[in-house]
């Protein structure tokens, strides 16, 4: 099969176009032929090397954390799918690769396909909405009526968390250039700052959450915007010594993530907030529970652009400028 490959890691190198073999199918997965894949910052952060301390890949790698496609053969063991069922997914950690015309995704990760979306569509959702589920619905616990502050609005996590944490009922505030306001109202955003000429921390006070996704600078202004036991959640990091005990890290890992963290952990105890950093993970369950709200039209994927499979490098860069409105996709069928 054709599939985008990455042989190191590398700050200035493309994927390469690779030949390689159908990934095995084992008992509990199902092979999806891809049609579409969700291109992510995270892909980016992988190929350079971010994350070797935390995801120590093997080479070479197929990157890719988002797909939609069909089901084209089952383990011996599956039970929720069959032969010819529309899925999408984000696949585990060390099972990624939907760069790729066919990957092999255990069931317990796939979730069938909005019915509502095209397969480009359903492609630009899974890591991103399972991303703001996580945030919001498992460590925020958010309850209507609460202020909720989201960084970056018009990006692929901004668009949709806006959109969940407004189905809870919550006050929503973002941060967004002048171009993106029509957008984010359509999604129901309360306030929205233009960070161009405006500063967030002077314009708010006593929020209950903050989902923070951009750099060290802005997560400290982020704890000043926070009332006391409010909940400051990064998805950018640092991470924290409990990420390192989820993921059963090696020691001397647990070590620099503690260092890495130290500052922020101790700012925010001594304004009694809650900080935590969340890395999400593939979860079919609460998949079928964001397409609930897609086919209920609670929910709508934004898309920015659809790229070509042999254009994946321009879709990469894409995403890497930072100018995209909502998600990337590449069209594989």
């Amino acid at each position: 099969m054709k599939a985008f490959v990455i042989n190191k890691y590398s700050k200035n190198g493309g994927l390469q176009l690779a030949e390689m073999p159908v990934p095995e199918v084992k008992d509990n997965d199902v092979l999806v032929d891809v049609y579409a894949a969700g291109v992510n910052l995270l892909d980016s952060k992988i190929k350079t090397g971010e994350f070797k301390l935390i995801l120590p890949y093997k080479m070479p790698l197929i990157l890719g954390h988002d797909v939609a496609g069909v089901i084209v053969k089952v383990g011996k063991k599956v039970k929720k799918f069959k032969i010819s069922d529309e899925v999408y997914a984000r696949p585990a950690d060390y099972r990624i690769g939907t760069f790729a015309e066919f990957i092999a995704i255990d069931e317990n990760d796939v979730a069938l396909k909005p019915k509502n979306l095209s397969m480009e569509e359903a492609a630009s959702i899974p890591l991103v909405a399972l991303t703001a589920w996580q945030v919001l619905v498992e460590k925020a616990q958010i309850k209507e009526g609460q202020k909720v502050f989201i960084q970056a609005g018009s990006g692929g996590v901004g668009t949709i968390a806006i959109q969940l944490a407004k189905h809870f009922g919550a006050i929503v505030a973002t941060t967004a250039s002048a171009k993106s306001f029509d957008l984010l109202n359509e999604l129901g955003t309360d306030l929205i700052i233009d960070y161009k000429n405006s500063d967030f921390e002077n314009r708010l006070n006593n929020y209950d959450v903050v989902l923070n996704s951009q750099d060290q600078k802005t997560l400290e202004k982020s704890l000043e915007i926070l009332k006391s036991g409010g909940k400051l959640i990064s998805i950018s990091g640092p991470p924290t010594p409990d990420f390192a005990k989820e993921i059963n890290a090696p020691w001397f890992v647990k070590m620099i993530l503690s260092l890495l963290s130290f500052g922020i952990r101790k700012k925010a105890k001594n304004k009694n907030v809650e900080y935590s950093f969340l890395f999400m993970k593939a979860n079919g369950d609460q998949l079928d529970k964001l397409t609930q709200l897609i086919e209920s039209g609670k929910i709508k994927p934004v898309l920015d652009k659809v790229f070509p499979f042999e254009k994946t490098n321009e879709a990469l860069a894409h995403v890497e400028s930072g100018r995209s409105k909502g998600k990337v996709v590449i069209r594989i069928k």
